[in-house]
């Protein structure tokens, strides 16, 4: 029997009736959120709501162009919920990101864990081949933050599989594709080719690298969600073990207490008064106006010197790294609190959802 032919004659992975409205746009809040919040994969939320299945089956029909009235409508109110977190909560969770990282950290942990058990209960009875899937995602989300950047050739086949990549990697809990530019060093070269500046500039430069990428991206997409699809119809119980493995995983890089190892990279306005100076060749004053940032000329000079001769890639890397602090007993305790709100707030959800779909 062909690969098609299994997908046709197995169990639909959609519940008859399509999740609430509000449970959707919820997810696609959640998931614009997750996706401002640095180590937060969008999938991830999506995922812990219980909404994973039916995004993975809506995705692998629109790539194959089945434009469904109900797959229509679950991306349109999905894409409301992100629009709304971008347009409305970005500046408050950089703010609080910025500043209460401890709470931020804390809260979506919580969140995060609060999907297991709707995702222990879908991966069925914890035969060994479940159990064993568990340990793989989970590994391989361990072994995904540990590793480090490497470089590559850039060609139209190296940057078409990194969009590939990267692409997919999204729609997969606990990694973003951002990071993926990153391991692979072609954070600048993406994201600058982006710029209207650089699109305006030299057109033809930018369309070498994005055309490509974007080719990667659709395909990454399309392969990869039809291939979960599938596989959550034939395998359904060890491909959440997976999922859920990858969830526990995902909350690794997301221990409440951790500063900014370079302070002025972290905060966004400050980081590009830096690259203002830096990589555009701006002085001082020029970059005060530009930014706003309250620094005299001695204040600059000190804050940009480390950074001189920096790519914008590597000044994105520096702004994320981080580095363990001691805990004080009252955030520790309000840090656990905040977990457990998280973590109910989504099982609830999760389940309520289920008994009313």
């Amino acid at each position: 029997m062909s690969i098609q032919s299994q997908v046709d004659a197995a169990p639909r992975i959609h519940d008859p009736v399509p999740p609430p409205a509000w449970r959707v746009v919820l997810g696609g809040l959640l998931m614009g959120l997750a996706n401002l919040v640095p180590g937060i994969s969008g999938g991830t939320m999506i995922l812990a709501l219980g909404l994973y299945d039916r995004f993975i089956g809506t995705l692998a029909d629109l790539s194959r162009l089945r434009l469904r009235l109900p797959s229509l409508v679950f991306m349109g109110l999905l894409a409301i919920g992100v629009a709304a977190a971008f347009l409305f909560a970005s500046k408050g969770v950089v703010y609080l990101v910025t500043h209460h990282r401890w709470a931020m950290y804390s809260l979506f942990i919580g969140l995060t864990l609060g999907g297991a058990p709707e995702l222990w209960r879908l991966a069925g009875r914890m035969r060994p081949a479940v159990l064993v899937s568990i340990a793989a995602g989970f590994g391989g989300m361990w072994l995904f933050a540990q590793s480090g950047q490497s470089a590559i050739q850039e060609n139209w086949l190296t940057l078409g599989l990194i969009g590939m990549a990267a692409a997919a990697s999204m729609i997969l809990p606990g990694i973003s594709g951002a990071y993926v530019l990153l391991i692979f060093g072609v954070y600048e070269t993406v994201i600058g080719s982006l710029s209207a500046t650089s699109l305006r500039e030299d057109l033809g430069a930018s369309l070498a690298v994005l055309v490509p990428v974007g080719v990667g991206a659709v395909l990454g997409i399309g392969l990869l969600s039809n291939a979960l699809k599938w596989l959550l119809r034939v395998a359904s119980g060890p491909t959440h073990g997976v999922l859920l493995g990858l969830l526990f995983g995902s909350v690794l890089g997301l221990w409440p207490f951790q500063r900014p190892v370079h302070p002025d990279l972290a905060h966004p306005v400050k980081r590009k008064a830096v690259e203002a100076v830096v990589l555009r060749g701006e002085n001082f004053a020029e970059a005060r106006e530009r930014t706003g940032v309250e620094w005299d000329d001695a204040a600059f000079a000190r804050s940009v010197e480390p950074y001189r001769g920096r790519s914008k890639g590597e000044i994105k890397r520096l702004s994320g790294q981080l580095e363990r602090t001691e805990v004080d007993p009252t955030e520790g305790a309000m840090a656990l609190g905040l977990l457990v709100v998280g973590f109910g707030a989504t099982a609830l959800l999760a389940r309520g959802g289920r008994k009313k779909d």
